[in-house]
């Protein structure tokens, strides 16, 4: 029989996931994938950064790595449940994953009163603005390198993919 959930038993779910993370030593963030037509759970992960050292690590990532693991090259047909809003890796993971829409529990206001996950480079209050800087000013030091011809792998691929 397949088992069918609504929306806001999904996101207490990724809150409950969440909560079990904190309580096993990890961070407070899960993710559920969602069969957009069956509603039946594809995928549930929990930010794994404290557990691998692998600083990717998050909820998000890892739901969508286990699910590449598994074969499946994007969210498409699928809803994701999250904790809450994503940090701007994890929204741009969404995005190339393309799921069919993202729901999240709390916040990055409601998220920063309580959590600060910030770095070397920026804050969760800092960390979204850091992207609209032109490169200059953004605190992560860039430099472009002079080399030959830095756009050789860029054709190469767009050679052998538009045949």
């Amino acid at each position: 029989m397949t088992q069918t959930h609504t929306p806001e038993t999904l996101i207490q779910r990724s809150v409950e996931l969440a909560l079990n993370n904190v309580e096993s030593g990890g961070k407070p963030f899960a993710c559920i994938v969602v069969d957009r037509h069956s509603g039946e759970i594809v995928h549930e992960a929990t930010n794994q950064v404290s557990q691998s050292g692998d600083l990717t690590a998050h909820a998000e990532i890892t739901a969508i790595r286990e699910l590449a693991s598994k074969g499946r090259t994007d969210l498409n047909g699928c809803d994701v449940y999250i904790t809450a809003y994503p940090c701007p890796m994890c929204l741009g993971a969404l995005y190339y994953a393309a799921p069919e829409q993202v729901y999240f529990a709390a916040t990055r206001e409601q998220e920063g009163e309580h959590y600060e996950d910030g770095g070397r480079y920026m804050t969760l209050e800092t960390f979204y603005d850091e992207f609209a800087k032109p490169i200059a000013q953004q605190n992560l030091p860039f430099t472009q390198m002079s080399v030959e011809d830095p756009t050789a792998p860029f054709r190469l691929w767009t050679h052998r993919h538009k045949g």
